[in-house]
Parts: C-alpha cells; structure tokens; sequence
C-alpha cells in the first residue's frame, strides 16, 4: 500500500516539473541579493561584552588587598578569637555520625566559607547573563 502511494507521488512530482517552465533570474539578481545580504551582515554584529565588568575586577582587587594588608599589618600569629572557633563541631565527632576524629582546620573552614559565598554570588550572575544572551 504504501510503495503504490510513493509511486503515485514520484510520478506527480515527476509530471509536475516537465510541466513547468524554467524561469531566469533578472539581470542584477545576483547584484541585489549580495547588497541586501551585505546590509544584513553589518547590522546584525555582535558586541562581545566580558561577564565580569573591568569595574568589578577592580573593586574585587581592591578588596582582596585590604584583606591582605590588614592580615599581614594587624594579624597576629596565633589568633585565638575568630568567629569560626565559636562554632561547636563536637556533634560530627559522636560515634552516630561516624567521625571519632575529625578536625576540620581554621584555613580549610574559611576557604570553605569563601567557595560557597562565592558560589552563591556567581549564581544569580551566571543566570542574569545566559537569560539576556538568549532574549530575542
């Protein structure tokens, strides 16, 4: 049934296009369509815009450097009084969790801290970013 229905639509097609005459394109077809094409190139540029302005970078570094300063002029060596040693991680050390001695050190707990406040931040910026590449 269904080779009869191929055949019938190859033979119409087939008497179709021996029916129908060829038709030639104007003398400055080819002229026209470059022009309209060329005008269509140049308005549609895109302009590459960085995800992180050069104003961001710059209060980022800013803000990297105070921190660096202020650790290298009023750090001490052994600072005993900072916010992550109020912190009571004795309950992951009870034998339900499994954890008889687990430390956690002061710089792994802030370069935890800072990865997920980072994380947080560059998710709405991510988003905001890839929603307005896709708007038509």
């Amino acid at each position: 049934m269904k080779d009869n229905v191929d055949n019938y639509l190859d033979d119409l097609a087939k008497k179709v296009i021996k029916d129908t005459a060829i038709e030639t394109p104007s003398f400055n077809f080819t002229d026209a369509v470059m022009s309209k094409v060329s005008k269509l190139s140049v308005n549609k540029s895109t302009i590459y815009k960085p995800l992180i302005s050069k104003t961001t970078w710059v209060f980022v570094s800013i803000v990297f450097l105070v921190v660096i300063f202020y650790t290298l002029s009023f750090g001490t060596q052994t600072e005993s009084s900072s916010w992550l040693s109020k912190i009571d991680f004795s309950v992951l050390s009870t034998k339900e969790v499994l954890l008889p001695s687990f430390k956690i050190s002061k710089t792994f707990m802030y370069a935890f801290v800072l990865f997920g406040i980072m994380f947080c931040i560059q998710i709405p910026f991510l988003k905001h970013h890839f929603n307005k590449q896709y708007e038509v």
